[in-house]
């Protein structure tokens, strides 16, 4: 089992693009795109997420991605552990009444909303996402669960940039990296 969780691992891992000075100059930017391309790397991906929560999770009530690229993972690993998806998106861009939650950038400020009935008191939930850099994003949508009661037991992420420290800013919350940079 193990050997086989390595070369998805090793599979996932190849098909994660480095691409030198984008968005700006001196960013080494980690492009997921050959991946959604292979179908053998993307059904890696889920099955690893899918092995990982099964392994790690008594209970979880639905998967939770976030805008943008978490909408590309989730609802595929929801539909596989036959749980609810939800979407956390950027302000203004859900219909009907949201609650929302406002964070930090480099630049100035950014807020993500999720619809007001899309989770119940004391759902558990599991955040997805593509990357997990300084963190911001993440902490906000946790933010924004707990505001509507609800559980939330880790963060899923392809990729980590440790270097970040996003880790350490969403503690207590457990964060699941596929590959780590």
């Amino acid at each position: 089992m193990a050997d086989q969780e390595q070369s998805k691992l090793q599979l996932v891992s190849s098909y994660i693009k480095a691409v030198q000075d984008f968005p700006k100059k001196g960013i080494l930017f980690r492009d997921i795109c050959p991946l959604l391309k292979e179908p053998a790397a993307l059904t890696a991906v889920i099955d690893l997420f899918e092995e990982h929560v099964k392994q790690t999770y008594q209970q979880v009530d639905l998967i939770v991605g976030l805008d943008a690229r978490g909408f590309l993972f989730g609802p595929l690993l929801a539909q596989r552990l036959n749980l609810g998806f939800v979407m956390v998106r950027k302000k203004g861009k859900l219909p009907g009444p949201t609650v929302s939650v406002s964070y930090s950038l480099e630049y100035g400020t950014a807020e993500v909303e999720v619809q007001k009935d899309a989770l119940n008191p004391g759902q558990k939930v599991l955040l997805i996402d593509d990357l997990l850099a300084t963190g911001g994003t993440l902490t906000a949508a946790c933010e924004l669960m707990q505001k509507q009661q609800a559980e939330v037991l880790g963060c899923l992420v392809i990729i980590e940039l440790q270097d970040l420290k996003g880790a350490d800013k969403l503690k207590p919350h457990a964060v699941f990296s596929l590959v780590k940079y």
